[in-house]
């Protein structure tokens, strides 16, 4: 009986050894880096769903949060070419070993085939592993977005890469490893949603996983400048509600009450009303968390149920004070209006994830300087601030390539969203990386955690109010001090033309394969 062995390169990575020591006593990243580290790999387990009943399967992941600065001093040995540019993507001597244990875990299942799924930062752990897989004589296949945007550069380390929706040739890809026919590359198809399979959650050891991942869509119906999922991913689609339904189903049959991360790009941005996904998660009484765009704050409709459904935190770009990026469409606002809709959602009783980049075009220490204010006085409860990365795949990369500003030193595993991969304009690589552990401490102090975690006390009150009072209420002057911080910010703001009717706009995640197979 054939078996596959599925195996998922995840987990949060930083670079730099400043910023991973850093980042590991900031309470907000650590506890995001813990949660994202443990949600079980949606991907690889959708393809296990659709596996014929002859094959066996197993589930492997390395969920950790690791700091791949430990060996800075070898960092020295060629290990891998971008096939986009001409940056060496660096690995010490003692990189260069792969997981040992995780070789003998998977091993131990005699697998027929090991398909693998790896974030870009990841990608060279994936590799090294492969290597290992190879040598005892398995074939091995990757997919995923890196996969489907650097299919040359894997097939260097891979037998197989599968290019985008794996599960439009899942079926042919074991076919032909019964077969030993195996190809060097698939090239998936748009896949229909509606023929989604059941996930499979068993293979999941253990004890319930304190977070599962569900996908209500694929894609974005926006092509922004920074993310590679609206180009890789293919056509924006929704999943039919009862697909969605039977998902979670059966992750309550697991664990009843379940908490769930919505595994899509802007999850509200499509033609189906919400008022059936609302319906469906509320009824199982599921406490989710999802990415969006700041229009939902202006949609009232969808504000008086956002809560009720079970909905504790949407994940909101906010972006960057100086550049608004190509390809935004609709959500090109003022900054005032994205900060107005963010507060109606808190407002409802949903906690807003305000997302920032730093390091745009036109960033200098004065405006990262203005953003740290900016947040300090904003009425957001969570804030998440990332460096602006140009993943492959991504128009941003292409551009930066083409201006000769990526990083020649600087390969896949600094895309870490914490560590620098380009040149700035307007700065030096080192000013901005100074400046933006400045702004970090700055945003993430004790007294501006004390805060935060206060208006996310009052919005959690305000969620278990179970009527909601129609009455007005006045505007307080904290709201009024926020406000003409808005206008202040709006008028010294923006210094690039192409963002000079537009300050700001919003967008869901950085564009990293984080959900796909």
């Amino acid at each position: 009986m054939p078996h596959v062995a599925l195996v998922a390169f995840t987990g949060i990575r930083v670079r730099e050894r400043e910023m991973l020591e850093l980042g590991m006593t900031l309470p907000g990243f650590r506890d995001r880096a813990a949660a994202l580290a443990r949600l079980p790999a949606l991907g690889l387990l959708t393809l296990a769903g659709m596996t014929p009943p002859h094959w066996t399967c197993s589930y492997h992941d390395t969920d950790r949060i690791i700091g791949a600065c430990a060996r800075e001093s070898s960092d020295n040995a060629s290990a891998e070419q971008s096939p986009e540019s001409s940056a060496t993507t660096h690995a010490g001597d003692d990189d260069d070993r792969p997981d040992e244990a995780l070789l003998v875990e998977v091993l131990a299942q005699r697998p027929s085939l090991v398909a693998v799924s790896a974030l870009t930062a990841s990608v060279l752990d994936a590799y090294r592993f492969a290597q290992g897989i190879r040598a005892a004589g398995v074939p091995t296949v990757l997919g995923g977005l890196h996969a489907t945007a650097c299919p040359d550069e894997a097939l260097r380390r891979f037998d197989a890469v599968v290019i985008g929706d794996g599960e439009s040739v899942w079926g042919e890809l074991l076919y032909d490893v019964e077969n030993r026919a195996l190809k060097p590359k698939y090239h998936g198809t748009t896949f229909d949603l509606s023929r989604s399979p059941q996930p499979r959650l068993e293979l999941l050891a253990g004890a319930p996983a304190p977070r599962y991942t569900v996908q209500t869509q694929r894609g974005c119906p926006f092509a922004c400048e920074f993310c590679a999922a609206s180009r890789l991913l293919g056509p924006f689609r929704e999943k039919p509600i009862e697909c969605i339904e039977r998902e979670l189903d059966a992750i309550g049959a697991i664990q009843p009450e379940p908490v769930i991360e919505l595994a899509d790009d802007n999850t509200f941005a499509g033609r189906r009303h919400p008022r059936l996904l609302f319906e469906a998660l509320a009824r199982r009484r599921v406490r989710y968390f999802t990415e969006c765009d700041w229009r939902v704050g202006e949609r009232p409709e969808l504000l008086k149920s956002l809560a009720a459904s079970g909905c504790e935190q949407l994940l909101i770009g906010v972006e960057s004070l100086v550049h608004a990026p190509p390809g935004m469409g609709a959500k090109r606002a003022s900054l005032q209006r994205i900060s107005d809709a963010i507060v109606a959602i808190q407002e409802a009783g949903v906690v807003v994830n305000a997302c920032f980049i730093a390091g745009c075009d036109g960033e200098t220490r004065a405006s990262l300087d203005r953003l740290a204010a900016f947040i300090l006085d904003a009425p957001f409860a969570e804030v998440q601030i990332t460096l602006q990365t140009p993943f492959p795949g991504a128009p941003l990369r292409r551009r930066l390539q083409r201006e000769g500003r990526l990083l020649p030193d600087r390969g896949w595993p600094h895309y870490t969203l914490f560590d620098l991969t380009f040149q700035p304009d307007r700065m030096s690589v080192a000013e901005l990386e100074s400046a933006y552990r400045h702004l970090l401490r700055e945003v993430y102090g004790p007294v501006a955690t004390a805060r935060r975690s206060e208006l996310r006390r009052e919005i959690l009150r305000k969620r278990r109010a179970a009527e909601a009072t129609n009455t007005a209420q006045s505007v307080s002057p904290e709201r009024r001090r926020f406000d003409r911080r808005c206008q202040l910010t709006e008028s010294r703001g923006s210094t690039n033309s192409r963002a000079a009717d537009d300050d700001c706009a919003g967008f869901g995640h950085c564009g990293d394969d984080l959900s796909t197979s």
